[in-house]
């Protein structure tokens, strides 16, 4: 029987926590998302999670769990009954945090983060013709199109914690970095020159649309740096007028203000 770990905080510094995942991890995301969907078939695939994920921790304000898991996974869902669950998402939380968070120029560097994305067209087109049949004319998501729509899902529902700073460079920084995410929700039209599925599998991906990938995991370091650089939002205290002096205390004792709590 395997021990979970009790929760963690996405500061977390043991070890365990600090592991990155692996495929086997990645595969207990998915069963655990399918067993979800048993139950309620609006429960997403990891791809979209990890999407939304990434919009979590670049979102201005810390949202916390008990805040964001009724969006993603409806009202139903215990962190308590799906521990394994939550401490594989916590794992990758920190895992993502720590790769946005580092010096990186380049995407090669093996300190970078790289989204857990999907080459779906690609795995059907290694299908055996008999199984490609079976998924004929059915709307099959582009690269990476799934995971970018789960990232503007989660910049959609918190909208204020989104929304444009007054200074004029950091609005066209948050803008343009939303461009680049929003365009990998649309379909890739190019023309097919690789696979992200594998080298032997037939073209699925076009030049542009991993041009548009690589951008927008740009875009996603600098949203982590621009919310971090800018911090929260500051909230805005209402502070009542004063009354007069002749004025009735707002305290309701009858005397005028000057001769009540005026009087100090």
């Amino acid at each position: 029987m395997t021990t979970i770990p009790d929760p963690i905080s996405p500061s977390d510094s043991t070890p365990a926590a600090r592991t990155p995942l692996g495929p086997d991890d990645f595969d207990a995301l998915d069963q655990a998302l399918d067993a979800m969907r048993e139950h309620d078939e609006e429960i997403p695939q990891w791809e979209f999670c990890e999407g939304f994920m990434a919009a979590l921790i670049c979102t201005r304000r810390p949202i916390m769990p008990s805040e964001y898991w009724p969006v993603l996974l409806g009202d139903s869902f215990s962190s308590a009954q799906h521990m394994e669950f939550v401490w594989n998402w916590k794992r990758r939380w920190i895992e993502i945090e720590e790769g946005l968070d580092a010096p990186v120029e380049t995407l090669d560097d093996e300190r970078s983060w790289q989204p857990e994305v999907l080459d779906t067209r690609g795995a059907i087109a290694s299908l055996p013709e008999e199984e490609r049949a079976e998924v004929a004319g059915e709307a099959i998501p582009s690269f990476a199109q799934v995971w970018a729509l789960g990232f503007m899902y989660a910049v959609e529902n918190w909208p204020e914690d989104w929304a444009e700073p007054r200074d004029k460079d950091a609005a066209r920084m948050l803008n343009d970095a939303l461009d680049n995410i929003v365009a990998l929700t649309e379909d890739d039209t190019g023309k097919p020159v690789l696979s992200m599925y594998s080298d032997e599998a037939p073209p699925s991906v076009s030049q542009q649309r991993l041009d548009d990938f690589g951008a927008a995991i740009w875009a996603v370091y600098d949203l982590r740096q621009l919310w971090k650089s800018l911090g929260p939002k500051a909230e805005t205290i209402r502070k009542e007028a004063t009354p007069g002096r002749n004025d009735p205390c707002p305290c309701g004792s009858g005397k005028k203000y000057k001769k009540c709590h005026g009087a100090t």
